[in-house]
């Protein structure tokens, strides 16, 4: 099992078909290739050895792609770096894992040449970008036209492939170590459950550092589907995309969704060539999904779960996305994929019973490695095979998993255990909210209390008394919400689109310590 494989096979049985489409710039598979080869043959000639790391700190973009598999050529590792980051992040994340070559383009010069000066490994550099670039790195497409191609070594297996980054919004980064059959299998793996369609065009919009983006790539490239990547989300790009007429397969997180669908609302464009529609890397409110199938006829809906230490494992396929209340599964995240193993466990690890609540352990040969450079999170993370996701969740009578919240993100208030996605599926229902994220603050009487922070649409309010009586009729009444914070900016996100609750804590914590020293003064 090795990454460049798919390539191979599409060159050998599609040549002239369409690979990537960026901007207007178009490859066909044979082009894809070449290029894949020559960067690949750049690279070697600038001292990249099999194991070295290459980092690329850019948008989406067809060059993207092609880094990815010019590393997995010479048998080198990929660390894409998460562009939302702090200059501070990044630095981390390239001390730790040490590449000797950094790729980026117009949007990180400055990151570039901040990272030039302080970062301990990096030797070389490349502007992969459009225009002029600094005269201290090398030039993208002339390395491209000046490199001899080289032979694919066709490393995989058991080979380092990719460190990916997650964290960082507690605690310093840790870097997820995956390899080619991981990688390999999990494309095989979702594959089984959601069957590439040739028909229709991978539009992709999710930041290619990300694991839910790069599994993307990787299954279209594997399956020889074309790609129709853009630089980055925004509604108005994903529309204008479909105006060319394509039928699509695209991936979205809630948050996305929503704003593509307020934007096809409020501005027109027509969203019904999307035929594929998969979602995941964070809790889906009902009413969200509910809106967009009904949006989306014609579409077929998936939901994903995994995190970067797994990829996907579980799936909700199209037929349990219906109206039959016998079959429907909405608020769950399905079932394992063929030859994932998915438990809930008690704190020993031992499995509970169908629909108690414990934390979600998995075993797939999808998952990581282990953690770079980091032996005792491991220990602590991977357990005889078995992965800890750190979510919390139950099992129905079906075999459907429920995932209710990260462990991290139970409130404990007067004893019970409330976990913060259903109040926010709750909160959601109510027309006026746009955005919500439930957090636990501290209560001398409580010890926790049940603190949400909204973003409301345009033109409406809400008081917390309103925001219970809605609550009433959906969750106990130890789950409403005993305080309110109303915000007109949206709420912090990570790059996975992932409410940061940490540092909204973080902030009601420090706002709550500056009005303690004020009443003090």
């Amino acid at each position: 099992m090795y990454m460049t494989q798919g390539i191979h096979r599409s060159v050998q049985t599609d040549g002239d078909g369409l690979a990537t489409s960026f901007r207007g710039r178009k490859r066909t598979w044979s082009q894809f290739a070449g290029r894949v080869a020559r960067l690949a043959g750049a690279l070697r000639a600038l001292g990249v050895r099999p194991g070295d790391r290459v980092a690329m700190l850019s948008q989406n973009s067809d060059r993207f792609v092609e880094y990815f598999y010019a590393v997995f050529w010479i048998g080198a590792v990929a660390t894409p770096v998460n562009i939302r980051w702090s200059l501070t992040e990044i630095l981390y994340s390239l001390d730790d894992c040490t590449p000797s070559v950094l790729l980026f383009e117009e949007n990180f010069i400055d990151h570039a040449a901040a990272l030039r000066q302080q970062a301990k490994s990096l030797t070389r550099f490349i502007f992969a970008g459009d225009g002029v670039g600094p005269d201290w790195a090398e030039g993208y497409e002339t390395l491209i036209a000046e490199s001899e191609p080289v032979a694919d070594c066709t490393s995989g297996g058991d080979a380092l492939a990719m460190i990916l980054y997650t964290g960082g919004t507690t605690g310093f980064p840790k870097g997820v170590m995956i390899s080619h059959r991981s990688l390999v299998c999990s494309t095989l793996l979702v594959a089984q459950v959601a069957p590439p369609d040739r028909k229709a065009i991978t539009v992709h919009t999710m930041p290619m550092f990300h694991i839910g983006s790069t599994t993307r790539v990787f299954r279209a490239v594997h399956f020889g589907s074309a790609l129709e990547i853009l630089p980055r989300f925004a509604p108005e790009l994903v529309i204008e995309a479909l105006a060319a007429g394509i039928y699509a397969d695209i991936a979205l997180v809630p948050t996305m969704l929503g704003m593509l669908l307020d934007h096809s609302d409020a501005h027109g464009g027509d969203i019904s060539p999307i035929r594929h529609l998969f979602y995941g890397a964070a809790p889906m409110p009902e009413a969200l999904l509910r809106r967009a199938m009904t949006a989306l006829p014609h579409a077929s809906f998936y939901q994903a779960y995994g995190q970067t230490e797994l990829s996907v494992v579980t799936m909700l396929e199209p037929e349990f996305h219906g109206i039959d209340k016998a079959r429907s599964k909405l608020r769950s995240a399905g079932r394992a994929l063929p030859g994932v193993d998915v438990k809930i466990a008690a704190v020993d690890g031992s499995e509970l019973e169908r629909c108690a609540t414990g934390e979600i352990w998995v075993r797939s040969p999808s998952a990581m490695m282990r953690y770079w450079n980091r032996p005792d999170t491991t220990a602590e993370t991977m357990i005889d095979g078995w992965v800890r996701t750190g979510d919390a969740g139950y099992m129905d009578a079906d075999g459907f998993l429920f995932v209710v919240d990260r462990v991290k993100d139970m409130i404990i208030s007067g004893g019970e255990n409330i976990y913060s996605v259903e109040v926010e599926n709750a909160i959601l229902k109510h027309a006026a909210v746009r955005e919500c994220a439930v957090i636990g603050a501290p209560d001398d009487r409580l010890g926790e209390r049940v603190h949400a922070i909204l973003v409301l649409r345009e033109g409406h309010s809400l008081t917390l008394e309103q925001l219970s009586a809605h609550c009433a009729p959906l969750v106990g009444g130890y789950k409403r919400p005993r305080s309110l914070e109303i915000r007109r900016a949206s709420l912090p996100l990570s790059a996975a689109g992932k409410v940061l609750k940490s540092v909204l804590r973080d902030e009601y914590r420090a706002k709550a310590r500056r009005a303690d020293e004020a009443s003090d003064n």
